[in-house]
């Protein structure tokens, strides 16, 4: 007999966006390293970009030393530039970054958008647009930290000031100050997502 899934399954595995440099402020290398070890320590899975240097290589050498496991995708021509944890429990080496970002969003549950540069920016609008054109329903978390985040959010306000996104097909996504706070959030949109999908039971009318 199949299990039913319960609300805690829903969320396995977090796809992670976050730089491949340390940027200028210590506490952002912190962030990444402690949050990784929450990851491992919730047991959820870290699905990432493959590489070892910076940010990435923080959250998942962190994952990995707190016993947890690690998804690494990389496109081919990156390889070098990023250098490749091959350590990672998985490592997917794809033809191109298209490929590389359809893997991510196939295996993830989550997204979660760390301090990082247009790259990580072109990877979370994309989950937004996906969101917004109704392809998905999975949770994006902007972790921002010092504030990080707060010119993208404060351009998508704007946006929807402007008229150029519609209050009936919003950007769907939440912004978190603390690293410490992002993953309780995604357990609770997981299971908010998880009890609007469970078909309602039917209700017999009195004749």
């Amino acid at each position: 007999m199949t299990r039913k899934p319960e609300a805690k399954d829903v969320l396995r595995s977090v796809c992670v966006y976050c730089g491949s440099s340390d940027g200028a402020d210590p506490a952002f290398g912190e962030a990444a390293a402690e949050f990784g070890r929450l990851l491992a320590e919730s047991g959820l899975q870290l699905v990432y970009g493959g590489g070892s240097v910076g940010l990435m290589g923080r959250v998942a050498r962190s994952v990995m030393q707190a016993g947890g496991t690690v998804v690494g995708i990389i496109p081919r021509f990156l390889h070098e530039r990023e250098v490749m944890l091959r350590e990672v429990t998985d490592l997917v080496v794809t033809e191109d970054m298209h490929e590389r970002k359809r893997l991510m969003f196939d295996k993830a549950d989550a997204f979660v958008a760390l301090p990082g540069g247009v790259g990580t920016l072109e990877e979370v609008v994309e989950m937004m647009t996906w969101s917004q054109l109704g392809q998905h329903d999975k949770p994006i978390v902007l972790a921002n930290l010092k504030d990080f985040w707060a010119p993208l959010h404060n351009l998508l306000g704007h946006m929807t000031e402007a008229g150029f996104i519609s209050h009936n097909r919003e950007v769907v996504y939440d912004v978190v100050p603390a690293i410490e706070d992002v993953i309780p959030l995604l357990r609770e949109r997981a299971a908010a997502l998880h009890a609007a999908r469970e078909p309602k039971p039917a209700t017999l009318s009195r004749l």
